[in-house]
């Protein structure tokens, strides 16, 4: 099925005149139809088709998640060697995972991917339901997540996935790192 329907895909713009209008058109539809046929990786699972600047891990529903997170993170940002990205990005991700771990069920899952002078960290979990933005009274003990995550965050947001919601945030470097790539 999936063989046919590509197939008439790349038949479709045959009798088009214009090269781009053509290849533009299959590239989306490509892109859209490997999306929908490409299998699905489980939360309890890393991310398929990592890189060398693209780390997943699976994390259990625990509270100790919360500081495993906060570990992978930092290492992983040394070994990757932005040590500027580091502090934010701990505080970040361990209120991310808390929340998950809070409002969710399910299995969830914490991506890192480095990109030239920006950090984009995800969490993953099986929820379709958006951050609720709540208002919180000054005396409160929590609820201020999504507060932090404006002040620390260059950007910030969820969207729905195939299999419930990631929620991400991205850093941004002032000078870009030298060893991220696309760098010489």
């Amino acid at each position: 099925m999936a063989t046919y329907a590509l197939d008439r895909l790349a038949r479709h713009g045959e009798g088009r005149s214009s090269c781009s209008v053509t290849s533009s058109w299959f590239a989306r539809q490509w892109a859209m139809w490997s999306r929908m046929l490409a299998p699905l990786r489980p939360l309890d699972a890393p991310r398929g088709r990592a890189s060398a600047w693209e780390a997943s891990w699976p994390l259990r529903r625990e509270l100790t998640s919360v500081g495993r997170a906060r570990r992978l993170v930092a290492g992983q940002l040394k070994d990757w060697a932005v040590a500027e990205f580091a502090d934010a990005a701990e505080l970040l991700v361990s209120e991310l995972v808390t929340n998950a771990l809070r409002h969710t069920r399910g299995p969830l899952r914490l991506n890192l991917r480095l990109c030239p002078g920006r950090l984009l960290c995800e969490v993953e979990d099986t929820e379709s339901a958006d951050p609720v933005r709540g208002v919180v009274g000054p005396d409160a003990e929590g609820g201020r997540g999504t507060e932090l995550i404006d002040m620390l965050a260059d950007a910030w947001g969820s969207r729905r996935t195939a299999t419930g919601k990631t929620v991400w945030f991205e850093l941004r470097s002032g000078e870009g790192s030298a060893n991220a790539p696309g760098r010489s």
